[in-house]
């Protein structure tokens, strides 16, 4: 892996002439990123003092012609580094939100605990694992699968206040906490963000799909954008990264950082 552009904010010698963590390697080199060097790289913002806010990143992948899908599913369209990447942002995140259509498409499971993260995430506070945070208005979901019945640590469900009480209920009973986040069936983006917060998860991140990430850009909640271009052409007519209505003034991002493997570009962009 190569960078392209700085993975940091901070001046070039973060990865510089005196290598990365350990100092091992200067930044022009191209070699295989350690977990360490990646994590270092995709850290989250240090809050000021006090409680820290929320901070929403996204994680999603696109073919070179705006594709978010291939044949239904995004893993068709992505890479070996793509899928360490993936690993390193869950490792790094407090709460996994994701959309309950992605759920079902996906084949969702619980997120798993890593080796190299635990005493990252036990210094930080953090449970050994991120929750899953699964967003559904009417809450058509397999409450036998694993997700909801052994995950290492409770998956949670965002619903509204007018959501089925019966399937609450069996949510509850498979061992899922339900937070209301919404005042009908559906759920506020900007209401589940805080939700989240408040159980001091902080660490957010957004693995979509394209509804669910339309949805936090149209409330105007989402802080960054972690962009993997894949080096492929689909046509056809898939959904791009977001999807919903479209929003009446553009959101503006700034590009943080760019890395580049085997033709994948990894873009980091932030909310200016």
């Amino acid at each position: 892996m190569r960078r392209l552009l700085p993975v940091t904010d901070a001046t070039p010698g973060a990865f510089g002439a005196e290598g990365g963590p350990g100092g091992a390697r200067p930044a022009t080199a191209d070699h295989a990123w350690s977990f360490d060097e990646l994590a270092a790289a995709y850290a989250y913002p240090v809050a000021g003092g006090g409680r820290p806010r929320p901070w929403l990143r996204a994680n999603m992948v696109s073919t070179l012609d705006g594709a978010a899908q291939h044949e239904g599913r995004s893993k068709s369209i992505s890479g070996a580094a793509d899928m360490r990447i993936f690993g390193v942002l869950r490792a790094l995140a407090d709460v996994v939100v994701v959309g309950a259509e992605t759920v079902r498409r996906e084949g969702y499971g619980p997120a798993g605990a890593r080796a190299e993260a635990a005493a990252s995430r036990k210094a930080a506070g953090q449970g050994p694992a991120p929750a899953i945070a699964v967003v559904s208005a009417g809450l058509g979901l397999d409450f036998t699968l694993p997700l909801f019945t052994s995950p290492p640590v409770p998956t949670l469900l965002l619903t509204g206040a007018a959501a089925d009480p019966a399937r609450v209920a069996e949510a509850e009973r498979a061992g899922a906490h339900v937070i209301l986040a919404g005042e009908g069936t559906g759920v506020d983006p900007a209401r589940a963000v805080r939700a989240l917060a408040e159980r001091g998860l902080t660490r957010l991140l957004t693995e979509g799909g394209p509804r669910l990430l339309g949805q936090f850009v149209a409330a105007d909640v989402l802080d960054e954008l972690c962009l993997t271009v894949a080096p492929v052409m689909v046509a056809g007519g898939a959904q791009r990264i977001g999807g919903g209505p479209e929003v009446r003034v553009p959101r503006r991002f700034r590009p943080v950082s760019v890395l580049e493997e085997e033709g994948f570009l990894f873009t980091r962009y932030r909310r200016e």
